[in-house]
């Protein structure tokens, strides 16, 4: 494996690339890669890179998020099948029939786990780390928040004065996190504290001492006094939290909090995708620049 990662940072150089990863692939990718973050994190951090190269280890919206915000740069994905399921759930017609039925008065909010197309139809994007502060400052009144229906309903309970339409989608890790599984690990860990998604099913977030952002699970348990904790995300996370918090224990929810494309990502992949001379990830400029907007507002409206 050194020998992997020692011809990765060579070719980094020498192609003048950055490396970015989620906080969910492989722990060997993380611990190369230049920037390792949320959902958030990575499209605000792809603004900020001068080099020529993104190398961008997750699944394919953050890699189109990269570009479109990036349209200049060369965006590799080092494996072009690592998709998000939740990123299709929902349709660019629906949204253009609640644009008929309320007008003006509806915003559509695109999670950013969601393909260039529906952002192009959508008025802001948002990340589970700034869902609540983009939506509170949007003046609509109505709100049709797209693909996951678990976020949109916990934003809305905390945004009784706005009107919420949701979309019938979820993330499948997240969304097979059951209560029973927090009253087990609960069992076995009495004095552990629940770090919960909001991707989660309301009755797993109701029993969360909080939930949040995999960054905001992250810094509630570095800040914490508490010892232990139960985590109900993507089992990745775990890399970071242990990284931060050797002196403390972390236990998953449930044993099925693995997501396979995010998975899919491996030290081989990065060092092959960076020796491959192809052009990247390949959009339409007219596609870009619709999609471009959504992005472009949720940053602004984040700092």
């Amino acid at each position: 494996m050194k020998e992997i990662q020692e011809q990765i940072m060579r070719l980094k150089k020498e192609k003048n690339a950055v490396i970015m990863a989620h906080y969910y692939v492989d722990d060997a990718v993380q611990e190369i890669a230049d920037y390792v973050g949320d959902s958030y994190y990575l499209s605000d951090m792809a603004t900020k890179v001068e080099a020529e190269t993104i190398v961008l280890c997750g699944v394919s919206f953050m890699g189109e998020s990269a570009k479109i915000l990036n349209p200049g740069k060369r965006v590799l994905l080092p494996d072009v099948t690592a998709d998000c399921p939740m990123a299709h759930m929902a349709s660019v017609e629906k949204v253009r029939r609640v644009r008929e039925d309320y007008g003006d008065d509806v915003a559509v909010v695109c999670y950013v786990n969601s393909t260039a197309a529906l952002k192009s139809v959508s008025d802001v994007c948002v990340t589970s780390s700034n869902a609540l502060k983009v939506v509170k400052a949007l003046p609509n009144p109505v709100i049709y928040f797209i693909p996951d229906k678990h976020l949109g309903s916990y934003i809305a309970k905390k945004l009784p004065e706005k009107k919420f339409i949701f979309n019938d989608g979820g993330c499948p890790v997240h969304t097979m996190i059951r209560p029973e599984d927090i009253h087990e690990a609960l069992k076995a860990h009495p004095a552990a504290k629940v770090l919960v998604h909001p991707e989660c099913p309301e009755a797993v977030t109701e029993l969360a001492d909080y939930a949040g952002s995999t960054s905001g699970i992250i810094d509630y348990a570095t800040a914490s006094d508490a010892d232990e904790f139960i985590i109900a995300t993507e089992l990745g996370v775990m890399y970071e939290l242990k990284q931060k918090n050797p002196d403390k224990s972390f236990y998953p929810a449930s044993a099925l909090q693995i997501c396979e494309d995010m998975k899919k990502i491996t030290l081989d992949k990065v060092l092959s995708v960076l020796n491959r001379d192809d052009a990247g990830l390949d959009m339409t400029e007219e596609l870009m620049e619709k999609a471009h907007a959504p992005l472009k507002r949720m940053l602004e409206l984040s700092r």
